[in-house]
């Protein structure tokens, strides 16, 4: 998963800039930071808005999946550099698919499956992810979802996701601007929230109606 933001709007990390102190990345590099590819760090390409999830939210999400991850089919939409998805193949997903419509992008997402020698788990499709969801479903149990602040796509895709692309226990994570409580179905459960500069991810759990009471455990 990758923040992109819209055009108009500056890059709150410039690529210019170099990460500095303990713990941060390098410019220009996602660095993994558990499981099977923990501290592999692969190429990102130097375009404006494309970064990867920092690595305090990323250890913050994880943890919140431990328990999850293992086994997921996951899907990543709005990939970009695939930080998300890449992350949960490492941790043990058992498949993931990634969706971006940037051609270079996606090619760059490509060769890093490639060079940790997870293409065969995961699978790339080049398309604007709203028509993606428009296509034939198929459940997953893990979303990704991080679309391009300020252009109305997060309530959109949460709720697209329900015609067939969620497993009936699935999770859910949504990041946005923090500015915005993303409109979501009425089925899913805020389950976890953390805020990061001016972006706030979301993880929800889903709760078909008629299933049971959600219970409050972490995941």
């Amino acid at each position: 998963m990758t923040r992109r933001r819209s055009p108009s709007r500056k890059p709150r990390r410039p690529a210019a800039t170099p990460a500095k102190g303990p713990g941060r990345r390098n410019a220009g590099r996602l660095r993994l930071i558990g499981g099977e590819y923990r501290r592999r760090q692969l190429p990102v390409l130097d375009q404006p808005g494309l970064r990867p999830t920092p690595d305090r939210v990323r250890e913050t999400l994880f943890n919140w999946l431990y328990a999850a991850t293992p086994g997921a089919r996951v899907l990543d939409l709005f990939a970009g550099t695939g930080a998300l998805g890449l992350e949960a193949l490492s941790r043990g997903a058992r498949q993931a698919l990634f969706v971006e419509r940037d051609a270079r992008v996606a090619r760059q997402l490509a060769d890093n499956l490639a060079t940790l020698g997870a293409d065969e788990r995961g699978r790339l499709v080049t398309a604007d992810a709203l028509a993606f969801l428009s296509g034939d479903p198929t459940p997953f149990s893990l979303v990704f979802l991080d679309p391009p602040f300020r252009q109305g796509l997060a309530g959109a895709c949460c709720h697209a996701l329900e015609a067939g692309w969620l497993a009936e226990d699935a999770l859910v994570y949504v990041e946005t601007e923090s500015a915005l409580a993303p409109e979501v179905p009425a089925s899913w459960q805020l389950h976890r929230e953390v805020r990061a500069g001016d972006s706030t991810g979301r993880l929800y759990r889903r709760h078909p109606p008629g299933s049971g009471s959600p219970d409050g455990d972490a995941c």
